[in-house]
């Protein structure tokens, strides 16, 4: 369960979901699933954000990313990108965000609060749904 919600949460294309459904179909316990996939997950939205840390100097280097444009958007992420990092759930779009949030230096504390609340969030709401299912 781990190395899946890991995985999941990073560029790859992968899902977590159906392993959890399957593992509570089975009657592991539900408190340490649900600990154990938040915190996969959240450790692979880090992962994310380091990659985007330390790629924002070869972007800037290589000229992909205007150094001028990037400081305007890290204004705009600082104050916004709270906002947009609870949908780092959300698949196809949440891990890049988590990406983008390490490229524009999105303060660590903030960022890791977020994403952990956001993951767990969603892991719950797939246990919840679950259990009114059965």
């Amino acid at each position: 369960m781990f190395f899946n919600s890991l995985v999941s949460a990073t560029l790859f294309p992968m899902g977590s979901e159906a392993l959890l459904i399957y593992n509570l179909n089975i009657e592991l316990n539900v408190y340490y699933l649900l600990f154990i996939a938040t915190f996969g997950n959240s450790l692979g939205s880090i992962l994310n954000y380091w990659i985007g840390l330390k790629g924002e100097s070869c972007l800037v280097s290589k000229r992909i990313i205007d150094e001028k444009r990037l400081f305007k958007s890290k204004y705009y992420f600082d104050k916004y990108g709270g906002y947009s990092l609870l949908l780092s759930w959300v698949p196809i779009v949440g891990d890049p965000l988590t990406l983008i949030a390490g490229v524009l230096k999105y303060n660590l504390k903030k960022f890791i609060v977020i994403i952990v609340l956001a993951k767990f969030s969603r892991y719950l709401f797939v246990t919840i749904g679950y259990f009114l299912i059965v």
